[in-house]
């Protein structure tokens, strides 16, 4: 017991290790309450009214994501050296992502019709609007936790997930019987909303000015044509990866009724939550990566290990226990979701190569391979689901995800190992990071 404890103290002095664990530990607390939330959902609402919650809410972060997710690499690359351009390149973040996320969000409203069932409930002017603006707010709230990790201060993310979803499990039970339609999605962008004006009045107020204290002034900050360049490759690539996150779950509400997405979704965000533990280290890998590019090897070392470490158990449980672990919701939940959560948690495993493989090329700014990589599994993904959905139904997604990130780890396995076994001059640097790689 000691020494794991004396490992566990001796992780969290290295950077890589602390953002990763904090970020992990965030993933966690949001898993726990999450899990708690839908509980309480499944409760005090109808089956259809917890499916057209889930659908409205993946809608809206799909929106909201469009741009937001495709600056997370940008973030994670370039806010550890931008200096006295922090501030500038933070709010540019913001700016752009809210407003990319509400012109696409506008135009799904405008062709609502378009969209199926699910979404009429949508129509009309307050619907609509409290829509849009849920999507601004969730732009921020996306790229603010990765801030906060760019910054090597994400050790505060899951300190405010934790609020935010405690104070968001209370307004769902509170709105139970004043909105039984419409409750789910109000209750969980009310309190998002909220939770933007402390988080931000840290960020600025605190974290940044330190981190422009602590720059080195003899360092360039990175100009916009630079962090252009990266975008235009890095881009493309995470709109891919933004498809198989949300865009997928939206074409399902569209093709099944409001209580099969609610069966579906619950399999699928649990299975999500699982995958979320490999990226978080991937996104610290990034991070540390900018920060000291000459020992990006030794660094992906260690994070695949402690990933494949801490993911591998995790995905045994939901292998073994998905019946017991969706029965919590109902038996319907497990009857239909138990194959989609065991194939969706088995694909986290080549995942963990795929994304670690992913931020090594965000460090060395490689923008084409991380395009070529990300655009070539959404692609796998979306077609070999679209081929097999009419013969498994939503257990066709698991079988794509599993069957697409299986092939990807196979192709970038050997690019994997020349950056697992060489640092930034090319020299072989196996046997040396092996003995600090633990």
């Amino acid at each position: 017991m000691s020494s794991i404890r004396s490992r566990i103290l001796h992780d969290l002095r290295n950077p890589l290790f602390r953002q990763g664990y904090a970020l992990m530990a965030n993933t966690v607390v949001t898993g726990v309450l999450g899990m708690g939330y839908w509980l309480l959902a499944a409760h005090y609402y109808t089956p259809e009214e917890f499916g057209r919650g889930q659908a409205v809410i993946t809608a809206m972060r799909l929106f909201a994501s469009l741009t937001a997710l495709g600056f997370v690499g940008a973030l994670a690359r370039y806010l550890p050296v931008a200096g006295r351009r922090t501030p500038e390149l933070i709010l540019r973040g913001y700016g752009l992502a809210a407003a990319t996320g509400g012109v696409a969000a506008l135009g799904f409203l405008l062709t609502l019709p378009m969209w199926g069932k699910t979404y009429q409930v949508l129509g009309g002017f307050g619907p609509g609007l409290f829509f849009l603006a849920s999507v601004l707010v969730w732009a921020v709230f996306t790229l603010q936790d990765v801030v906060l990790t760019g910054l090597r201060r994400a050790t505060f993310v899951p300190l405010n997930n934790l609020v935010f979803g405690v104070v968001k499990m209370g307004l769902l039970v509170a709105l139970a019987g004043a909105l039984p339609e419409g409750g789910i999605f109000v209750s969980w962008m009310i309190p998002t909303a909220l939770a933007l004006i402390p988080v931000n009045w840290l960020i600025f107020g605190f974290v940044v000015p330190r981190h422009v204290k602590q720059a080195d002034p003899a360092q360039e900050p990175p100009r916009l044509p630079e962090i252009g360049r990266f975008l235009a490759g890095d881009f493309p690539g995470t709109l891919s990866i933004l498809a198989i996150v949300y865009l997928v779950p939206v074409v399902v509400a569209t093709q099944v009724g409001e209580a099969t997405f609610g069966r579906f979704s619950m399999a699928h965000t649990l299975a999500s939550m699982i995958e979320l533990l490999a990226m978080n280290m991937a996104v610290s890998l990034t991070v540390e990566g900018s920060f000291d590019q000459a020992r990006l090897a030794e660094n992906c070392r260690r994070a695949l290990r402690r990933a494949f470490m801490i993911v591998t158990p995790i995905i045994a449980v939901a292998i073994l226990g998905a019946p017991l672990i969706l029965t919590i919701f109902g038996s319907e939940f497990a009857e239909e979701g138990t194959l989609l959560l065991r194939l969706m948690s088995l694909a986290v495993l080549p995942r963990v190569l795929i994304e670690v493989y992913l931020s090594a090329l965000r460090a060395q700014s490689r923008a084409r391979a991380l395009a070529a990589v990300q655009i070539g599994l959404a692609v796998l993904v979306l077609v070999s689901t679209l081929v097999l959905f009419p013969f498994a139904s939503v257990n066709a997604v698991g079988f794509g995800l599993l069957f697409s990130e299986l092939l990807m780890a196979l192709l970038i396995f050997g690019k994997l190992r020349k950056i697992l076994k060489f640092d930034q001059t090319g020299r072989e640097t196996v046997t040396q990071g092996l003995s600090g790689a633990s």
